[in-house]
């Protein structure tokens, strides 16, 4: 072959590999400088019931869909792959499937991928202008993958009697349809995924996945916000911001059920203040507090302080209809468990709600004395102002805000619940239901100083190290 025609032959191939990589957009899925971190938390993960709870112009329906294409070509980047997949796509009726989900799939799919398209309506060489039914798909193991596409408008019976590999729900599914789904892939040990902003309140899905009340070990979620998406602009944020009403913007903004009172602690992110527990020094351990309760839970939680005014929440005690004995006893062997402190005498100190003060007719002793009996020296002597309380604690979960930083260990269970429970009333008080933990975390952080303001010339050496190391870190992220 003359050199004239090799080169000819090279820049024809060079343009050919060109053309294919403009046109895949997989393969530039979340690769470049700005990286879409909750997405890859998504899909790294190895549960087979998982979600995406996000607002809106987050991201999440781009990452459903880049996941069901990953898992129907056999080539998922973190999962073990299988062969010929069958997976559906659910979306709400079949005009959201067409304008949202069944677009998002083609546009990662090209042509040449692309086995068979069955059409319900329209014409399969223009599947984007009419409703898909199925979309056979090329994997790289030379077989052939399906993709089906269903609505819940079409109702329970139409999910019946497949056998799948996967389902992913483009937005909330009814109770009926997310249970037949279920069904659908228990005998191929199949996955469900899911991705929604959760307009309808605390539905089934807030029970069932958010707060996992049945503890599944396979049920994982991610919250995913405006600000997770590298690929929104600021003025984009701000625009959005002022456009839509602060009632919907717990769950349009942050992706957060509402029931349209608002969380109480909207600042709280279990990504980031939910923690493995670790061994800490005995000098971080700081106090115990009570929320006091018989046939109401008893709330108790051992809290330690580190060197820098970070508080975290190390233990946990959560119990209703028990007496005074249960407890003591149990306080006292969580407390040997991590080697609490105690006084000369062997006591426990711990602070408690002050109407534990209060004798009823039913008791000749107040709870408070029952406890320091028992060896549990309580002090009554809490500060129980409701928002002058949240706001110490919202300043603890808000980084930067001068009081330290408020980590929870994930034993604590409860208390993480109560905080993603945790919402207002009328006016400036909480609804008062589910928040003994809340309680108590207050009576903790309002017991506690305010962290002295000093300037920099009075930090020793090692803090303001600290502070320039810091500053430079703050520095190096705005570059990306």
């Amino acid at each position: 072959m003359r050199k004239e025609d090799i080169i000819l032959r090279l820049s024809e191939i060079e343009a050919e590999l060109k053309r294919r990589k403009k046109s895949d957009r997989l393969s530039k899925y979340n690769t470049g400088k700005k990286k879409h971190k909750k997405q890859l938390l998504f899909h790294k993960c190895k549960k087979r019931n998982r979600w995406v709870f996000g607002g809106n112009r987050s991201g999440k329906t781009e990452c459903g869909a880049v996941e069901c294409i990953w898992m129907l070509r056999g080539n998922h980047p973190y999962r073990k792959n299988k062969r010929d997949v069958f997976g559906w796509a659910v979306s709400l009726s079949q005009q959201v499937q067409r304008d949202v989900a069944q677009a998002k799939i083609l546009s990662y799919l090209p042509k040449s991928w692309i086995a068979d398209i069955t059409m319900l309506s329209g014409r399969k060489d223009s599947p984007e202008s009419g409703v898909i039914d199925q979309i056979k798909i090329k994997n790289v193991f030379g077989g052939i993958s399906t993709l089906g596409f269903k609505s819940c408008d079409q109702g329970r019976e139409k999910f019946q009697g497949s056998s799948l590999d996967f389902v992913w729900f483009d937005e909330e599914p009814p109770r009926d349809v997310y249970e037949e789904c279920l069904m659908r892939v228990m005998d191929r040990r199949g996955d469900i995924f899911g991705t929604m902003t959760p307009l309808k309140g605390k539905t089934f899905i807030y029970n069932e996945i958010y707060l996992n009340k049945k503890l599944n070990p396979q049920i994982w979620h991610e919250l995913m916000c405006w600000e997770d998406n590298p690929y929104l602009s600021k003025k984009e944020i701000k625009l959005l911001e002022n456009t839509l009403d602060a009632s919907v913007l717990d769950a349009r903004r942050y992706g957060r059920f509402s029931d349209g009172a608002g969380l109480v602690y909207p600042e709280f992110d279990e990504s980031i203040h939910v923690i493995k527990p670790f061994r800490f020094p005995a000098e971080w351990q700081e106090n115990i507090s009570i929320d006091p309760g018989l046939n109401n839970p008893l709330s108790a939680h051992w809290y330690c302080v580190d060197w820098d005014g970070n508080v975290y929440v190390v233990a946990e005690h959560f119990t209703s209809g028990k007496d005074i004995d249960f407890h003591a006893e149990a306080i006292r062997q969580i407390s040997d468990k991590l080697g609490w402190k105690r006084d000369a005498k062997g006591r426990i100190s711990a602070l408690i709600d002050s109407a534990s003060n209060q004798r009823t007719l039913a008791s000749q002793k107040s709870v408070a004395e029952l406890f320091c009996e028992r060896g549990i020296l309580v002090n009554t002597n809490v500060n129980k102002d409701i928002f002058s309380g949240i706001s110490r604690v919202k300043a603890f979960l808000k980084p930067d805000s001068g009081e330290g930083n408020l980590y929870i260990f994930d034993t604590c269970v409860n208390m993480i619940e109560e905080f993603k429970t945790y919402y207002w009333a009328s006016g400036d008080t909480p609804v008062k239901k589910d928040d003994h933990c809340m309680d108590e975390l207050r009576y903790f952080i309002m017991n506690r100083p305010h962290t002295p303001v000093r300037s920099e010339s009075e930090l020793s050496p090692v803090c303001r190290d600290k502070l320039r190391r810091i500053k430079n870190l703050k520095k190096e992220r705005k570059k990306f």
